[in-house]
């Protein structure tokens, strides 16, 4: 897939009124030219759901996101072929892993209808589904874990949306200087 070299736009508002989140959600999930591909970063416990299994299995879902945004990300940013750094969290050290690429768009999470799933949404109906998946493909397992600490001393990677202060979400957009730099970085 070609790729053009995208960055959230310059805005015209004070830097006052606009946060780094809110100009990446304008970016994120606005339009795109066309054969452009958009980043993300995606976190998953190892323990849960490793690199390496990914690796194994080639494809999963990435089902059991129950935040707003982060749904949001799946169902009106990602695309196909877009690609996401996968990041293991609450794991020693918490970093990026590898990196995987959407195979499937967002679908209904059936999690939410089963009532013996702690991932349960009684709102939720199948004509009106709240909560959506996508399923991505392994494309590489880094030699190591790019730790949080490792990110946070890299020049290349002030203002990762990952490393600013309270943010927490499963899903990140990531600009492809971003992108590149992660990528730039990964132990050989």
């Amino acid at each position: 897939m070609a790729s053009k070299k995208t960055s959230p736009p310059k805005t015209e508002k004070k830097p006052a009124e606009l946060t780094p989140l809110m100009a990446m959600n304008a970016w994120a999930l606005g339009p795109r030219a066309e054969g452009e591909r958009r980043y993300w970063l995606m976190k998953s416990e190892p323990d849960v759901f490793s690199i390496s299994d990914l690796e194994k299995q080639k494809t999963t879902s990435w089902e059991n996101v129950r935040n707003y945004q982060a749904r949001n990300y799946m169902t009106q940013g990602m695309k196909l072929g877009d690609r996401a750094l996968y990041y293991h969290s609450n794991a020693e050290p918490s970093g990026i892993a590898g990196v995987c690429e959407i195979v499937k768009l967002a679908y209904p999470d059936p999690t939410q209808f089963d009532a013996k799933s702690e991932y349960f949404d009684e709102g939720a109906t199948v004509d009106a589904p709240r909560w959506f998946m996508v399923d991505v493909g392994f494309v590489e397992r880094f030699k190591s874990v790019i730790s949080l600490d490792a990110m946070k001393a890299n020049p290349a990677l002030e203002g990762m949306l990952v490393l600013q202060k309270g943010t927490r979400l499963s899903i990140t957009p990531v600009t492809q200087e971003h992108f590149e730099a992660v990528l730039a970085s990964k132990p050989r």
